[in-house]
């Protein structure tokens, strides 16, 4: 079936994941430990960071876990409840800088003239979603922004992307979802649509590969992937 509607996850498919959050990470363990380096260490472990090379392991719950799972994970360690460690987290992490993968106005206002619906799927907060699209020029092109707090529920849950379809009317199996993680692929397999995997997030080939119809190595191909599967 010909695609009408594509879902991008936004960390590691519309930005570079450790080039965007690595570095912001290793500065959030500083300031949260007051500089403690064992405590650093502790919490590096929580969220499986490396500090030694700043980035994040592939096993990181911070790649596709919600901001409240994440606060979960590092407020026992921390003089604050996990509720004040999620708004921590939603604050320092709205003001990030997003290093885009391609150029996002270009990419997203061709898939618009060419008849596409388009959306965001993403565990992240809806408020700093849309800042960071806000940000890069983008967010007027979405026809949806769902967050993990938007109301539909989170990947690996259906939700998000069921609501896209309600929401501009295209059919689950003429929309592809495009990700980095296993959890934006089971998200697509259980809401009948196609599964499109990037290479621009921690994930390797041999990591979404078993959960994807298609793996593509970012965004950029997007175009040539959909042109390739009209032809048939």
């Amino acid at each position: 079936m010909e695609i009408d509607g594509i879902v991008f996850d936004k960390d590691g498919t519309l930005y570079d994941f450790n080039a965007t959050w690595s570095g912001w990470m290793l500065r959030l363990l500083h300031e949260v430990s007051g500089g403690d380096p064992v405590l650093v260490e502790t919490l590096a472990e929580v969220v499986s960071f490396d500090t030694d090379r700043c980035r994040f392991r592939k096993d990181s719950p911070v790649i596709a876990g919600t901001v409240d799972e994440v606060a979960a994970l590092m407020a026992p360690f921390l003089d604050m409840g996990p509720a004040e460690m999620g708004e921590v987290l939603r604050a320092s992490g709205a003001k990030v800088e997003q290093l885009p993968v391609c150029d996002l106005p270009a990419l997203m206002g061709d898939l618009r003239r060419n008849g596409y619906a388009i959306g965001i799927a993403t565990n992240d907060s809806e408020y700093p979603a849309r800042e960071h699209l806000e940000r890069s020029a983008v967010l007027d092109l979405f026809d949806f922004v769902a967050g993990a707090d938007s109301g539909f529920g989170a990947k690996p849950g259906p939700g998000q992307l069921l609501a896209f379809c309600e929401q501009t009317g295209c059919a689950p199996d003429a929309c592809v979802m495009i990700g980095d993680s296993s959890h934006d692929m089971i998200a697509a397999r259980q809401a009948g649509m196609v599964c499109l995997g990037v290479l621009t997030g921690p994930a390797e080939y041999a990591d979404l590969a078993p959960h994807c119809d298609d793996v593509i190595e970012s965004i950029r191909d997007l175009p040539a992937w959909l042109e390739a599967r009209k032809a048939g």
